[in-house]
């Protein structure tokens, strides 16, 4: 969609309207066949209210229902050029750590680490500090986001074309040597960044094997997501989604190095996200079964712990699988498993719900809090619709238009 397109309110809210009237009579929608029209329509439809609203410079949505997949882009990839698609590479941000997750899943089911070995058993450099309680951090303390450590570590920037080149793991040993934890592993959940990059540094010196190898051996080789990298081709690079900041200028893309490869350095895409998002909901497979059950068991539930911060951006928080946000069913809503990423300017969110055959991601090319929140609230909603078997409910954001 053209990103000149606007509505003034009135014929804002009779566009949305007539919208709703075509979705609700999907059953006459004369739109070209799908595998689920009804999947198509709402999609689409969401999408296009949601750019609308957000003004991103570009958008793009798809969803997953019972293995029929739509994918709908908006506004521009890059600036002056055409939407993104299915094929658009994008950062996907902290949708990485969910990655890490399910590696930590895949090495505990052939044996290679447990969930509850201590991180300092495989990386001694990392498992002693200042603090007693660090050489008690398990693996799935880190996984759960409540190991007790903080959000990043402290640091000077690196060069302009290499900002993260200061975070190493020099710096992480001696940020755990200088300081106490923020509270006893186990007890409270605060998000943290510098958590994740641990955990695949104790993976990879578990599999001996180098982090992003490991990864394409269980996850991204064995499904084909051949688009999901951590360091771009020539041919991905001319897909590349340009981020933009605050301010809405453009912003460069810059390398991650092979330290944050745990926490945020993948590029995927939409294709490749949905391809992923089949694999979670396929959940009465044999194959891959137990690493399935791993990576989706709520192991940590909100009840009394304290702290609890940085979760409930996306949605509320009640309790945490490996690396997923995992929502309890509320109302109609069903079981929902989450996580949003943000990084070089581009926003992104990815959910499922498990016991309903439906997946959505989204994401925007604008650093912009609110349309942040408000593209999980509709993903969420949307989701809802969508699990609700024939019937489109028209989500919460649309109800104003409607009045």
């Amino acid at each position: 969609m053209p990103t000149s397109i606007q509505f003034a309110p009135s014929r804002f809210r009779s566009a949305i309207l007539g919208f709703l009237g075509c979705a609700l009579a999907a059953g006459s929608l004369s739109a070209p066949a799908a595998a689920d029209p009804l999947l198509d329509e709402t999609v689409e439809f969401t999408g296009t209210v949601l750019f609308l609203q957000t003004k991103v410079p570009g958008l793009v949505i798809g969803a997953v229902r019972n293995g029929a997949t739509s994918i709908h882009g908006y506004g521009e990839r890059i600036d002056g050029g055409k939407e993104p698609d299915g094929d658009t590479v994008l950062r996907i941000g902290s949708i990485t750590k969910a990655f890490t997750g399910q590696v930590l899943a895949s090495l505990a089911a052939d044996g290679t680490v447990s969930l509850t070995q201590r991180l300092g058993s495989l990386a001694p450099d990392l498992g002693a500090g200042k603090d007693p309680n660090t050489s008690k951090i398990r693996l799935i303390d880190i996984a759960t986001q409540s190991a007790g450590l903080p959000r990043e570590v402290p640091r000077k920037p690196g060069p302009v074309g290499d900002p993260f080149s200061t975070i190493t793991r020099k710096a992480f040993a001696g940020w755990l040597d200088q300081n106490e934890l923020l509270y006893p592993p186990g007890t409270g959940i605060l998000y943290s960044n510098f958590a994740f990059d641990l955990l695949a540094i104790g993976l990879s010196e578990a599999a001996k094997t180098p982090y992003p190898e490991i990864l394409a051996k269980h996850i991204t080789g064995p499904l084909g997501m051949t688009d999901t990298v951590f360091e771009l081709s020539d041919d991905q690079r001319k897909r590349l989604m340009e981020g933009h900041g605050f301010d809405g200028k453009a912003l460069r893309d810059v390398p991650t190095g092979d330290v944050i490869v745990g926490s945020g350095g993948l590029y995927s895409t939409p294709k490749d996200l949905l391809r992923w998002m089949q694999w979670h909901l396929d959940r009465l497979s044999e194959e891959d079964a137990e690493v399935r059950m791993l990576d989706h068991a709520a192991y940590l539930v909100r009840d009394n712990l304290n702290p609890v911060s940085g979760m409930d951006e996306s949605g509320h928080m009640d309790a945490m699988s490996l690396g997923w946000v995992v929502m309890m069913p509320d109302g109609d809503r069903p079981l929902i498993l989450q996580k949003a990423g943000g990084l070089q300017g581009t926003f992104s969110y990815i959910a499922f719900a498990p016991t309903r055959g439906v997946a959505a991601f989204v994401a925007i090319n604008q650093f912009d809090f609110g349309a942040a929140m408000l593209m999980a609230e509709v993903v969420n909603e949307m989701i809802t619709s969508l699990a609700r078997a024939k019937l489109f409910r028209m989500p919460h954001f649309l109800a104003a238009f409607a009045q």
